[in-house]
């Protein structure tokens, strides 16, 4: 057996300790299956972590502690493992410092392979994976114990290729021309017109949106607005200004890219680049993606506090 490409991070301070781990999956699952994480954090207080919409599905098959995911106009969910569908919105994950598991990212194509679902009944939601159906019929929790009990990242992430190996070759496969349009999408950053995706993959307006929203989740207008906005948060991160960022990510002005931005991260471009820059605010265990600004690690909350994340202290309460 040819040993595998394994990257572990780790760090220790007067914050406690984490560690990272990742690894390309075997490369049949590629690119559908787009990349595994493992994630040890042992922290001595509580973190938050605001999370804004990705062109990616997420699987967490957590280890031990539970996160409690909170999304404007929705209950919270308090779970150990966590399917989080397509988002068009942001949400905060919060848990008691301490954390473990491992974490597989999918296209969303490669999402409605694995488990059949019509990826439109998944949107704006986080479930327990147990939930969810997939060809084997398998408790996901089970999956979840067996990570575990592996000794290391290494032998964890062979499981995970051996696993998602025989769901995907038992599953639904996803419509070539819906992969081949996602991948027009991500592409061009979500700058393509839907008409011309349309043209350019042989179908219909109407045929390539019922089976986007079926096999994607979004229909190929909203997923263009979440990777074009995942771009502008990507540029304006590396230090581009906000009126450069609108030109580049096709908004009609400056005011456009502050209206969508605020709709799908819960801030503004200004308090979110702000945000980045704090000391807290990122770790090597933060972004979902690499290379991409997703995601914030948030202050402990006072009661007073105003920043990124503070329209969720609502939702925190009536839970």
């Amino acid at each position: 057996m040819t040993a595998r490409a394994v990257r572990i991070r780790s760090g220790q301070g007067a914050g406690g300790s984490w560690e990272l781990a990742s690894s390309a999956p075997h490369p049949r699952l590629r690119p559908g299956v787009m990349g595994y994480r493992g994630i040890r954090l042992a922290m001595t207080r509580p973190r938050r972590r605001l999370e804004t919409p990705i062109g990616a599905t997420t699987l967490l098959l957590g280890f031990d502690q539970p996160v409690r995911i909170s999304r404007a106009g929705r209950p919270p969910d308090t779970l150990v493992s966590v399917y989080c569908g397509p988002t068009t919105t942001p949400a905060v994950g919060e848990h008691g410092g301490r954390i473990s598991g491992m974490e597989v990212l999918l296209a969303p194509w490669a999402a409605f392979t694995l488990f059949g679902t019509p990826q439109h009944e998944l949107v704006n939601r986080t479930l327990d994976p147990d939930d969810l159906p997939h060809p084997l019929a398998t408790p996901l929790s089970e999956l979840a114990a067996a990570l575990a009990a592996l000794p290391g990242w290494e032998e964890r992430f062979g499981l995970l290729d051996e696993v998602v190996g025989r769901w995907w070759e038992a599953g639904t496969p996803c419509a070539e021309r819906v992969a081949r349009a996602w991948s027009l999408l991500v592409r061009t950053g979500g700058a393509i017109p839907v008409p011309r995706l349309a043209e350019e993959v042989g179908w219909s307006v109407r045929h390539l949106e019922n089976r986007f929203r079926e096999q994607i989740g979004l229909g190929p207008k909203a997923a263009a607005r979440v990777l074009r906005m995942q771009r502008a948060r990507r540029l304006l991160a590396a230090g581009q200004s906000a009126a450069e960022t609108a030109a580049l990510c096709g908004f009609y002005d400056q005011a456009h890219l502050s209206g969508e931005f605020k709709a799908m991260t819960g801030c503004t471009p200004r308090e979110f680049t702000q945000a980045r820059r704090l000391p807290a605010a990122v770790s090597p265990a933060a972004d979902r993606l690499g290379g991409e600004a997703t995601s914030l690690v948030l202050p402990h909350r006072p009661a007073d506090w105003s920043g990124p994340g503070a329209h969720f202290s609502k939702t925190r309460r009536a839970g």
